[in-house]
């Protein structure tokens, strides 16, 4: 009985050694460490790093790499030549004394550029629905689409942009709250906020035809394709990429300007190749690179809401700027806002 109870406990501590010495060994030898004359780290940048030795191991070579791709080490230096931008995990593989282990050192890695500033000519004003609470809006060929949220006040409609009138409505159930919504492939995809729920309708009939599931994205934001994939915003620094064929989430871009990360993108459009969003809560749009994710524009909508009716029960909370949709043969965007009477036609150009 003795002599298997030493077994027992021989092999309990294997387990421990084998399990537990890999990661909390390598970070007890070895850290990565970034000159300290680096106080921000931009794409492209040239930076000085090094392994700081703790036990003094006789170290064979080192190689690095960031999220999973090899950056060449010249002099000490690395070149961040990343695709995209925000957190990022710099990674040193590093061989001593017939032995390999990797350390990890998370990075922020922020846009080369400021954003430029855009301002908006209005073209035309439009009547809007004061009981919509806009979420998603878009345009097909001619047709305006509109998703609502609120619990009890959330829809799907088309409309004809120029009157309001209503062509076809669709309204959730009293336990949803509806988000943002996109149109592709003969489908209208439309979110929910916090029941990590979608729904899919067939454009032309509006008959329901199917739910997707939410993956590892938080809740549901905003909409917009490309033309093969879905963009998903969801309440943080992240816009998703999703595959339509099966609704999956296929990775994701950061929201990331010269000097910090953004976690407020909303509504989305997207036009040749970048993201226009509503920023949440404030009059304003940014422009982001859809490869990328940096924040290249940022169109400062203030004043739109000056032009708005506002009743005795106007909330500058809740009556904000959202919904922005591009209508390509105008080559114009439609704006409005929560609750807002109005919807406007603008053209965007640089201050």
């Amino acid at each position: 009985m003795r002599i298997f109870k030493l077994i027992c406990l021989l092999l309990t501590s294997s387990f421990y050694l084998a399990c537990g010495s890999g990661n909390q060994k390598a970070s007890n030898l070895f850290e990565i460490t970034i000159d300290k004359s680096v106080k921000k780290i931009t794409r492209y940048d040239e930076i000085a790093v090094s392994i700081k030795n703790k036990k003094n191991k006789e170290i064979e070579l080192v190689s690095y790499s960031i999220d999973g791709k090899e950056i060449p080490l010249t002099n000490n230096t690395i070149k961040i030549d990343v695709p995209t931008l925000g957190n990022k995990t710099l990674t040193a593989k590093i061989n001593y004394e017939g032995e390999t282990v990797t350390i990890n050192k998370n990075i922020k890695v922020f846009s080369e550029k400021a954003p430029e500033i855009y301002t908006y000519t209005i073209i035309k004003e439009y009547p809007h629905d004061t009981g919509a609470y806009t979420q998603g809006l878009e345009f097909y060929k001619d047709t305006l689409y509109e998703s609502t949220g609120k619990k009890g006040k959330s829809f799907l409609r088309k409309l004809d942009f120029n009157t309001g009138k209503v062509y076809e409505q669709i309204n959730l159930d009293d336990s949803y709250f509806g988000e943002g919504i996109t149109l592709l492939n003969g489908k209208i995809y439309q979110l929910t906020w916090k029941s990590g729920l979608g729904f899919i309708y067939d454009l032309n009939t509006f008959k329901k035809l199917d739910n997707f599931q939410y993956g590892k994205s938080r809740e549901g934001w905003g909409l917009a394709n490309d033309g093969n994939k879905i963009y998903k915003s969801d309440g943080t620094e992240k816009i998703w990429f999703i595959n339509p064929d099966h609704m999956t989430e296929d990775g994701y871009i950061e929201t990331v300007t010269n000097s910090s990360i953004v976690n407020s993108a909303n509504e989305l459009e997207f036009v040749d190749g970048k993201l226009y969003a509503n920023v949440y809560q404030k009059p304003s749009v940014m422009i982001i690179n859809s490869t990328s994710g940096a924040i290249e524009g940022v169109i400062n909508f203030s004043g739109l809401s000056d032009l708005i009716t506002k009743t005795e029960d106007w909330d500058k909370v809740n009556n904000v700027l959202n919904g922005i949709a591009y209508h390509p043969a105008r080559n114009t965007f439609f704006v409005t806002g929560k609750f807002w009477d109005k919807m406007f036609e603008v053209k965007i150009q640089k201050k």
